[in-house]
């Protein structure tokens, strides 16, 4: 008990301390550890008076170049609090992610151990859905998120940094696989065989997309690149309020953010369900994204961009079952797992959820 309450004290003391580095002239009053990221460490910070705030550590672990990171982030939600100057300073606060600079003006602090802090201001009385559970939340989802791409969409990418790079490319994927299947024991490579063939099978098609934006045909825009619907914040009334969680911000391709988005909000089923009976996808789900999607970005899609949208579903639903089964070939060396297959199960699952797609891919 005496060690816990030390430790508290501690992480109190530091919080306290880094909290202070920060240009936001507010009194540190208590703290609460918001546990919803998997990544970084983030503590809502409760203040004497409202604004609260939210105090980040940025793994650095994870991310190589975290002033670059923030420099992505924080330029594009400077970019979209501009185009959205004709809002009142309380609904701006309530609409875009606000960052706290430090009181050297730098929007990050790096402490004595190297760990890197950003502050931004809380979006009080707002809601995270972790699921999907009716077709007017999967409609408000695409409305916000198109919405944010479409407020990004005149700022100009490449002056943004590749957070992780090959993140969705099929090309370096593909590779890692290959390498997979080279160093793989012979009983994982039997467990596996008729996922490996669907993914030697389906080559060509999943590579559509790459060349599309290697050649330059599909243009290079501000993507988000982690579109769960959980990095949504809504109002009490289920109203689409704001996109979250931009550490990912990056230059990418449309399809990235649409399909990675219908991957979480259309699988009637956990990522990792191994009843695969319980795994199919929801084309309601999907009709009603897609429509919120549209009425904000229709006007900035072009033609090649619009016609490849079902593609890009198909695409990043692929890439994570691409990548769970090459980490199952590894020997699991990247994803945490909590059962000797439990990096199969996620594969089956996301090919299952591909073959249902693609029975329905012509409505789509």
């Amino acid at each position: 008990m005496c060690i816990r309450q030390t430790f508290g004290n501690m992480l109190i003391d530091q919080l306290k301390s880094v909290f202070s580095q920060f240009a936001h002239r507010s009194e540190f009053e208590s703290f609460k550890e918001l546990a919803s990221g998997h990544i970084n460490d983030t503590y809502l910070i409760k203040t004497s008076e409202k604004p609260f705030f939210v105090l980040q550590r940025i793994n650095h672990g994870v991310f190589k170049n975290v002033p670059g990171l923030i420099n992505n982030k924080v330029s594009v939600s400077l970019h979209i609090q501009k185009k959205m100057g004709h809002l009142s300073q309380e609904e701006l606060s309530r609409r875009a992610i606000s960052f706290v600079p430090t009181n050297d003006g730098a929007y990050y602090f790096k402490d004595e151990d190297g760990n890197f802090w950003n502050v931004m201001v809380f979006i009080a009385e707002s809601f995270t859905h972790l699921t999907v559970q009716d077709e007017e939340i999967a409609y408000e989802g695409g409305k916000l998120f198109g919405e944010f791409l479409n407020l990004a969409s005149d700022f100009d990418a490449s002056l943004l940094m590749d957070v992780i790079p090959n993140f969705h490319n099929m090309a370096f994927r593909y590779s890692q696989f290959e390498d997979s299947l080279k160093l793989a024991s012979e009983e994982r490579l039997e467990r596996a065989k008729e996922y490996i063939q669907i993914v030697q099978d389906s080559k060509e098609e999943m590579h559509i997309l790459q060349k599309l934006k290697d050649s330059g045909e599909i243009k290079l825009r501000v993507t988000h690149n982690d579109t769960k619907i959980s990095n949504a914040l809504f109002d009490k009334n289920n109203k689409g309020m704001c996109v979250i969680d931009t550490d990912t911000v990056m230059p990418g391709i449309v399809h990235y953010d649409f399909g990675d988005a219908i991957r979480t909000i259309c699988n009637t089923a956990a990522e990792d369900e191994s009843n695969l009976d319980l795994v199919s996808f929801n084309l309601d789900y999907y009709k009603a994204y897609v429509k919120g999607f549209l009425e904000e970005m229709e006007g900035d899609l072009s033609p090649i961009e619009l016609k490849y949208l079902p593609l890009g579903a198909k695409t990043m639903i692929f890439i994570m079952a691409l990548r769970f089964l090459t980490d199952f070939l590894s020997n699991d060396i990247y994803y945490k797992t909590a059962y000797p297959e439990h990096n199969l199960d996620r594969s089956k699952n996301q090919f299952k959820l591909i073959q249902s797609l693609t029975e329905q891919f012509d409505e789509m």
